[in-house]
């Protein structure tokens, strides 16, 4: 029996004429040599193919193609043109409505300017009445009483602590403007309770006169001193000591405003003031009252005492 050569390609050679045949070996390439030897994908070989060859779209295609892109654009011009008279044809109904309202927010600012002037004038003439039916010295100290408690004009020195909105910058992707900078009514609080702590002894924002029942609060965007808007720049003017400025200036106060101004870029200023006159602030509302005399003791009754029920909680 004779003996096989070795095959070239790696496998036993066929047996002599007459023998069994052996299958011969072969190797698969793994992934990492099949990958650099066909690097290109599948699709993307048949698309450079077809280029080649010229079979992209025929001309009757890219006339299709290029019709349906010319209506597309006319109807978006159509609907936007649409849009935009519609707009048009609104604006003159909110223009319309808008100036109706500011007209009646005016008509009732200045009816109330009126009302006020008039309650002006009519207690005006009920302290000159009340000074001819008293004596001088009760008349003087009903006067002291009204300073202090703001239902009199009063006239010194002190403090003007200015205050002011800082820029208002808009997200550039909501669209929202931001109101980080906005004066709000809680700033105003902290600047009274601060001028009251130093010492002041009459207070008026934007020539608003503060009382002890004064209330300073915000509507939207709007601050409201005892229900009356005030804008910005904010003027918060104090009578009081000649330190009132100073001790303002290095107490918290001060010092949050002068933060927010360098955060936020809130305008802030407090200055000295050697003359300054507060009006007289409007009569306040009383919402509660107590009698001047104790009352009746009450009688003692005797206690009752319940007991639950059978079969009750």
């Amino acid at each position: 029996m004779r003996a096989s050569a070795p095959n070239p390609d790696g496998g036993p050679a066929q047996a002599a004429a007459g023998g069994d045949e052996k299958p011969q070996r072969t190797f698969t390439p793994d992934f990492l040599t099949e990958l650099f030897r066909n690097p290109l994908d599948p699709g993307y070989a048949d698309a450079a193919a077809r280029k080649a060859r010229g079979d992209g779209p025929t001309g009757a295609r890219k006339r299709m193609l290029s019709g349906i892109s010319a209506l597309t654009l006319v109807a978006l011009g159509f609907l936007l043109v649409v849009a935009y008279r519609q707009t048009v044809a609104d604006e003159p109904a909110r223009t319309q409505a808008r100036d109706e309202l500011i007209g009646q927010v005016q008509s009732r600012r200045s009816g109330t300017s009126e009302l006020q002037a008039r309650a002006d004038r009519l207690r005006g003439e009920v302290a000159d009445l009340r000074e001819q039916q008293l004596g001088g010295a009760a008349v003087a100290r009903m006067q002291e009483l009204e300073a202090e408690t703001g239902l009199a004009a009063v006239r010194g020195s002190g403090a003007r602590v200015t205050v002011g909105d800082g820029p208002t910058p808009i997200d550039p992707v909501t669209g929202v403007r931001s109101s980080d900078a906005r004066v709000r009514d809680t700033d105003l609080q902290r600047a009274t309770n601060a001028l009251w702590a130093a010492g002041a002894e009459a207070i008026a924002i934007n020539g608003q006169r503060l009382t002890a029942t004064s209330t300073i609060r915000q509507a939207g965007e709007a601050i409201l001193v005892d229900f009356r808007p005030v804008t910005t720049p904010y003027q918060i003017v104090a009578i009081g000591p000649d330190e009132l400025a100073a001790d303002f200036r290095k107490g918290a106060g001060g010092q949050f405003f002068k933060a927010l101004n360098s955060r936020y870029g809130m305008s802030y200023d407090v200055a000295p003031v050697g003359d300054v006159t507060l009006e007289a602030a409007t009569e306040p509302i009383f919402r509660q009252a107590s009698p001047s005399t104790p009352p009746p003791a009450k009688s003692q009754s005797p206690k009752i005492t319940t007991s639950p029920s059978e079969g009750g909680r």
